[in-house]
């Protein structure tokens, strides 16, 4: 019985965990203050001033493959065409910060 009881709670949990929408790793209030010194120049309001059709926006995150952690926080790392590589300017864990804060301000469309 122990036995069963065992595997039915670790089933549980994997579904619980393994199938649940993933978490965001970063801290995004961090995030909001980093954005804000760092990148709101050009990406305020989640627009893009110096390419106005790639912008922060959850659809245009989706149409360049950049909705994710993973690409977000490689873009803020390395840079690419006119964004500058922030990797010499911010800690690897500010990074995810700000790429947590972009994606929570996608899903909310930069409102709030």
């Amino acid at each position: 019985m122990k036995r069963l009881l065992s595997i039915a709670l670790l089933a549980f949990a994997i579904f619980t965990v393994g199938f649940g929408r993933p978490a965001l790793a970063g801290d995004a209030v961090k995030g909001a203050k980093i954005f804000s010194s760092n990148c709101a120049a050009c990406h305020i309001g989640g627009g893009n001033v110096v390419m106005a059709m790639k912008t922060l926006k959850k659809s245009a995150l989706e149409k360049y493959g950049m909705n994710s952690l993973e690409a977000i926080t490689t873009q803020v790392t390395k840079g690419k065409n006119a964004m500058p590589a922030f990797a010499g300017r911010l800690k690897p864990e500010q990074i995810e910060d700000v790429a947590t804060y972009v994606l929570q301000q996608s899903e909310k469309d930069w409102k709030g």
